[in-house]
């Protein structure tokens, strides 16, 4: 785990390859992915740069692939799998003799013949579909008009004609039946005498969404001189301009004018609507004939399209082999040049670039370059050399497995380490999970949530698989840290014997009962402190269910929150520490680490160690020299004060009664008012420690008073070191340098030689350089203008944010406590609501029930909701409480120029 401690080491290299082997090169070492490209043209836009046209032609290559795509998608066809990403990387190595340009040059004449093809066959695919709709179309109009409408229209000639034959005898019936046609035929209609008793007909398909307004167009149009009827087609027709299918309706206009026959087409142009020429609907028999006509070309249209069709399909499935690899291989190439724009031109025909490699790494990155110019039979000529001047900030980078990688993230996430800073991810690779089971400690829960983990682990290959959605790969990226909670889960249930909130007597209880009523009296098996009836592991099952429970529970998880608390905080302090010995910030290390360290270890630190000396007492031994139960011969228990008896013996021999004090009985003589025999009650005494220095209630060993009062002073005068020591010494080294260089300058002034020399006799360097890895961060010295009263402030809220952190951020660890007893609590009333209840009416029908509202309870609330609740704590107290102690979290991420990571994000979709 050395590399996962610090980060890797980094060097800022110089590269210098000819231009003929640029491209070779860069291919080689973004095999490797060792090396991040500083960009050494930033005054350049993106459309300046030398390489832009190739990046041009790799638009243009990937905007053919994806259209390609397209095409197969739309067709069905499955597209084939270019393999592995580490076998297409080692395929595409320099070892290929062939260039870029040739490389695009190929793909470009490749693709622009298969779309010119693809172009080509649906142009005529369009085209063909759109003869056989119109074909599909008037087949349904010949359907619908012989068989749907010719009795309805053979109905409303009749009627006509008895309507003209009224007319002509002189009736008045017309008028009042049908006055528009009366109208017309008193103005003369323009049809033949032969024909004035049949109708003119307009037929065609339009859009079923259309209907509606179309009718009412022609009723408003033709003041109602026309006679329409709809039929609706069964199935729906595709259309040919966006591919939809789209429900259709055949109509019939009916019409005896001319003049709205101009109209009727109008409207019928406006609607987009599909006429078509009919026969006259009096003769059914031209009606069939033109059927059958149209159903032979129907079917010679649908012969022609299916051939279209399948040429599409086998053209596309032959597409489909390649146009994934395709799709890696220009984004590749895409990904070379817009390195190769980084590159600044040199002198001759030469590149150089600049960037960071990981230090072990050089060896490899020299022989890839080598491999390149020799697989293109060119001479030696590319350089990579560290660069010897100053350098930038190097960015942070750590090998990380599949078992690392998710708690790296978890930091990450937060803020990228430092370079070479202590990786808080180690740490929290441990921590982190037993936080979280000290929260959510059930045997039950933990261990269906590490079983959900190891499935996960077991059926990996779905999680790296490209169905997976992003939210399942997510899932699988944390699957053993999943594992890794359940398991902290089960084992933290194990310690408090909690299995879905029943205790388990797995090791046999060391309590008797005497009886099984409400409100018996446990007895101790065994004697106080007696090895042999000490519960081997965990918590004794008889605590779940006595009276005093939670009070019991409350206690101990309380106090062991407290304990874990200030020991992981105590030791990101540590880490501080030892970060600033590593980067040899001494004045970080004695005027912040060591007074930090000191006020949380004499203050903080001291708290613990009074909760190990309160547990580790024999209180029943204790209170027995405090009390007035001896009997003349100094036996404890003998003698017993009560109405008849009011005197007994202390443990020194003294007469004592009920009104005798406990301090006065006591011969321990710790002072207070229990005098060392009474318990007492932590919190108390700790608030005291700062509220009323120099007195201890109720001490528990001997000149407690005077301990708690000399790490008090201790504690507070850690406060001023912290806040003015820094300060103060940067203060008086920026004078001492202020007046060296005030003695350097009046000796230049008075000498020619070192003004024509520029002064170079002296000299301040506080540049960047971070040689060998190691380097200052935060150095308030000598570079720039010193201001002190910034530095004041920077330290005053420093020292605030340290002292009064560690008293919330101590608070802020009872969380462990509060979640543990949420969840043992919501168990139990789900297990005594849902399940017992049921057990109780002993009837297998509402037991069955009571099962089901338990695991739906269980399953929603403690094994989801609870999990993301105890998971978002553990959270923040790594992200706050511990790395706030150390972290300074400013890094930036090492992104080396690397294939696996560009063909990654290629995505056809």
């Amino acid at each position: 785990m050395g590399s996962w401690w610090r980060s890797e080491e980094m060097e800022y290299v110089s590269l210098i390859v000819s231009e003929d082997a640029a491209h070779a090169c860069v291919r080689e070492l973004g095999q490797l992915g060792c090396i991040q490209f500083s960009d050494l043209n930033p005054e350049l836009t993106p459309f300046q740069r030398r390489y832009v046209a190739y990046i041009k032609r790799c638009d243009e290559i990937e905007r053919k692939i994806r259209y390609v795509h397209a095409e197969v998608k739309k067709l069905g066809v499955p597209v084939q799998s270019a393999g592995e990403i580490d076998s297409f990387v080692q395929r595409a190595s320099g070892g290929d003799p062939t260039s870029g340009s040739h490389l695009l040059e190929t793909l470009e004449s490749k693709l622009e013949k298969y779309e010119g093809q693809l172009l080509d066959l649906n142009r005529f695919s369009s085209k063909l579909t759109e003869e056989y709709n119109n074909k599909v179309e008037f087949h349904h109009v010949l359907v619908k008009c012989r068989t749907y409408f010719l009795g309805e229209v053979q109905q409303l000639e009749q009627r006509t004609n008895n309507i003209d034959t009224t007319r002509d005898s002189g009736g008045s019936s017309a008028t009042m039946v049908l006055p528009l046609l009366q109208q017309d035929h008193d103005n003369g209609s323009t049809f033949p005498a032969d024909r004035e008793l049949t109708f003119a007909n307009i037929a065609g398909v339009i859009p079923s969404s259309d209907r509606v307004r179309f009718e009412r167009m022609l009723f408003r149009a033709t003041r109602g001189n026309c006679y329409v009827r709809f039929a609706d087609i069964e199935e729906p027709l595709v259309n040919t301009a966006t591919g939809t299918e789209v429900s259709k309706s055949v109509f019939l206009i009916l019409y005896k004018s001319t003049a709205i026959e101009a109209k009727i087409r109008r409207i019928c142009d406006a609607f987009s609507a599909h006429r078509f020429d009919m026969p006259n609907l009096d003769r059914p028999r031209d009606i069939e004939s033109q059927q059958q006509a149209n159903h032979r070309e129907l079917e010679d249209a649908k012969r022609v399209l299916d051939k279209n069709t399948e040429s599409r399909v086998r053209l596309c499935v032959e597409l489909a082999q390649s146009v994934e690899e395709w799709l890696w291989t220009v984004r590749r190439e895409k990904a070379v040049y817009h390195t190769l724009n980084l590159f600044k031109s040199d002198v001759g025909n030469f590149l150089r670039g600049q960037g960071w490699i990981l230090k072990d790494s050089m060896i490899k990155a020299r022989a890839a370059l080598d491999h390149a110019q020799s697989s293109l039979n060119l001479p030696t000529t590319s350089v990579i050399e560290r660069v010897a001047d100053f350098w930038p900030t190097p960015p942070t980078h750590f090998r990380t497995n599949k078992f690392t990688d998710a708690y790296q993230e978890f930091v990450n996430t937060y803020g990228i380490p430092r370079y070479r800073e202590i990786n808080p991810a180690l740490f929290t690779a441990a921590t982190f999970p037993f936080l979280f089971g000290v929260m959510y400690g059930d045997i039950g829960h933990g261990s269906i949530l590490a079983l959900a983990g190891f499935i996960m682990i077991m059926t990996e290959k779905y999680g790296d698989s490209r169905e997976a959605g992003e939210m399942v790969k997510g899932l699988y990226s944390a699957r053993y840290m999943l594992l890794m909670m359940g398991t902290m889960g089960l084992y933290c249930g194990l310690i408090y014997n909690d299995f879905f909130s029943i205790g388990l007597n797995l090791f046999g209880s060391s309590w008797d009962y005497e009886d099984r009523e409400q409100g018996a009296q446990a007895v101790n098996a065994g004697a106080y402190g007696d090895e042999n009836h000490v519960y081997p592991f965990g918590v004794d099952p008889a605590w779940h269910i006595a009276d005093n429970e939670l009070l019991f529970f409350n206690s101990m998880k309380m106090k062991t929150s407290i304990i874990l608390g200030i020991i992981q905080m105590t030791f990101g302090v540590c880490l501080r520490g030892i970060n600033s010995i590593y980067f040899h910030q001494y004045l970080d290390f004695f005027c912040e680490f060591l007074p930090m360290i000191i006020f949380c270890v004499g203050f903080f630190g001291y708290m613990v160690i009074l909760i190990f000396v309160k547990w580790s007492i024999d209180w029943d031994h204790r209170m027995g020299l405090g009390s007035c139960s001896y009997d003349d011969q100094g036996r404890l228990g003998y003698c017993q004060l009560s109405e008849d008896n009011e005197t007994c013996f202390d443990y020194n021999g003294s007469v004592c009664d009920k009104n005798t004090e406990v301090v006065d009985m006591c011969p321990l003589d710790y002072g207070g008012t229990g005098d060392g025999c009474q318990p007492p009650n932590l919190i108390t005494t700790l608030i005291n420690i700062a509220l009323v220095p120099g007195f201890v209630d109720e001490p528990m060993y001997e000149n407690q008073d005077g301990v708690q009062t000399a790490l008090l002073l201790i504690a507070f005068m850690c406060v001023p070191w912290l806040l003015l020591s820094k300060p103060l010494y940067l203060r008086h080294t920026h004078k001492a340098v202020a007046v060296t260089d005030a003695k350097v300058d009046a000796v230049q002034s008075t000498n020619p030689l070192l003004e024509e020399m520029g002064g170079s006799g002296h000299s301040s360097d506080n540049g960047n350089h971070v040689a060998g890895g190691h380097g200052g961060h935060d150095d308030h010295g000598h570079g720039g203008e010193f201001n002190f009263g910034e530095v004041a402030i920077h330290q005053a809220i420093e020292t605030i944010e340290f002292v009064l952190g560690m008293v919330s951020n101590t608070a802020s660890y009872l969380r462990l406590w509060a979640l543990s007893l949420a969840h043992s609590e919501l168990a139990t009333v789900f297990w005594e609501k849902a399940m017992l209840s049921m057990i109780e009416t002993n009837n297998p029908v509402m037991v069955y029930f009571g099962y089901a509202v338990f695991a739906a309870v269980t399953i929603a609330v403690l094994l989801m909701m609870d999990v993301l609740e105890c998971f978002l704590h553990a959270l923040r107290l790594h992200w706050v409480e511990f790395q706030n102690k150390f972290f300074k979290a400013d890094g930036y991420r090492f992104v080396p120029f690397d294939f696996h990571t560009v063909i990654e994000r290629a995505v056809l979709e």
